[in-house]
């Protein structure tokens, strides 16, 4: 389960938490304008943007959790687990594999508007990499720095849906996350007044009152309503370390502690890592569970003419300063 938001203040941020019982050896990794894309259906693309994103690198082929291409164009997979279905080769359709859309999409589109119009003549293919990576069922957030959509492949096909909001979780389908924030028109970040009776004296009696109903729990629709309600009061300085800071300040309102959703086999959900891209400088930041120190991956310093990944592994280890 995962949380994925956008966020505006001078630049335009993009990331997510990655919320899973275990990591493959996720790295961040950067793939230069001249590492061939191979897709099992479709050309190759020999030459294209670069790539920035959490991957993990399977046979020399990163498979990207999320990025951001060098144009300021955003994208994510999360957990959609029943609802996502993908199908068999369609003719007149461009057939791309589930773990292969990440990389056909930011290789080739700089907006959302162009990424529109490949997604609409899309088939997402019933492929695994290989036996023992099957196909992940997810639905997708994209973003730039004018506008955001969902993309689910669903049963009926693929679907395509303006997201206001800039907020992802898993399920339900997108339709019904946004439907459910009209439950919840009543929450405020000012003080209640009160509606309950005139004819009682009733008052705030602390701070923060009026976000009383705000669902707390770890559910999907309630990281949802919790992560739009943050985001879209959310109040940042402009700076680059201002805006980085309250970003990560956003999703922790919806991390996942140890312990707090045990699994069926008895393991852990917890938030594996935390992210945060600037699509507009092509800078990666990310924390991991047990590394609260922010660290920044730079696209831009790095030779984006090369034709091999750039692979820089998570830091895991807790940083802490010691002032004495």
């Amino acid at each position: 389960m995962c949380t994925a938001v956008t966020y505006k203040t001078k630049d335009v941020y993009f990331g997510r938490t990655l919320d899973y019982d275990f990591s493959y050896g996720d790295e961040v990794t950067i793939t230069p304008r001249n590492y061939p894309f191979h897709f099992k259906e479709e050309n190759s693309i020999p030459t294209h943007y670069a790539i920035i994103g959490m991957a993990y690198v399977a046979e020399e082929y990163p498979l990207y959790y999320d990025a951001i291409n060098e144009k300021g164009l955003a994208m994510a997979g999360l957990n959609f687990v029943g609802n996502a279905c993908y199908h068999e080769k369609k003719e007149g359709r461009e057939n791309i594999a589930q773990y292969e859309f990440i990389p056909w999409i930011l290789s080739q589109c700089a907006s959302v508007t162009e990424a529109r119009k490949h997604i609409a003549n899309i088939n997402l293919l019933n492929a695994a990499f290989r036996d023992d990576l099957p196909p992940a069922q997810l639905h997708w957030i994209l973003a730039d720095n004018k506008e955001c959509i969902t993309v689910e492949s669903v049963k009926e096909g693929i679907r395509i849906y303006d997201n206001p909001a800039g907020v992802l979780t898993n399920n339900p389908t997108f339709d019904m996350q946004m439907f459910a924030l009209n439950n919840y028109m009543h929450v405020s970040a000012k003080e209640p007044v009160n509606t309950f009776a005139k004819s009682l004296d009733l008052k705030p009696y602390g701070r923060g009152m009026g976000t009383i109903g705000l669902p707390g729990d770890l559910s999907s629709q309630s990281r949802f309503i919790r992560a739009a309600f943050v985001k879209m009061n959310s109040v940042s300085a402009p700076s680059e370390h201002e805006s980085v800071s309250q970003f990560f300040h956003i999703l922790n309102s919806v991390q996942q502690p140890r312990g707090c959703c045990v699994l069926e086999n008895g393991t852990y959900e917890m938030t594996i890592y935390t992210s945060c891209c600037n699509i507009d400088k092509g800078i990666y930041y990310y924390t991991a569970y047990d590394n609260h120190q922010i660290t920044a991956v730079c696209m831009h310093k790095e030779n984006l003419d090369n034709s091999m990944l750039i692979r820089y592994p998570i830091i895991k280890e807790e940083q802490i300063h010691s002032q004495n």
